[in-house]
């Protein structure tokens, strides 16, 4: 008898999803002599409901939130493994970490 009103049951499931994230160049001649030509070690996070849980510690990295047009909607620095992101954040939004002097970044997409 459960199984049938199941389905007309409003549950909502929260799941741990992973972002993917790519690696771009801020400028390939930032503090070196040409780009970086060895390997770089891609940072590990998933999102959670508002919050981010980072697999590979980033402390000290720079994380911005672009909507759409490109407009950065929100920044801070990353002082712990998890970060509470705000909840009025609704769509999908580029996601970028910013090492600390660095000549690269990591980005990726992320939906609330």
């Amino acid at each position: 008898m459960m199984m049938a009103f199941l389905p007309l049951s409003n549950v909502q499931m929260n799941a741990k999803v992973e972002i993917p994230l790519q690696v771009e160049y801020v400028d390939p001649n930032y503090g070196q002599n040409g780009p970086q030509r060895g390997p770089v070690l891609v940072p590990e996070l998933s999102v959670e409901d508002y919050t981010l849980t980072f697999t590979t510690p980033c402390y000290g990295y720079t994380l911005e939130l672009l909507d759409e047009d490109g407009d950065v909607v929100y920044t801070t620095v990353i002082t712990s493994d998890t970060l509470v992101l705000p909840s009025t954040l609704e769509g999908e939004y580029e996601i970028r970490l910013y090492p600390t002097d660095s000549s690269i970044y990591f980005y990726g997409y992320v939906m609330f």
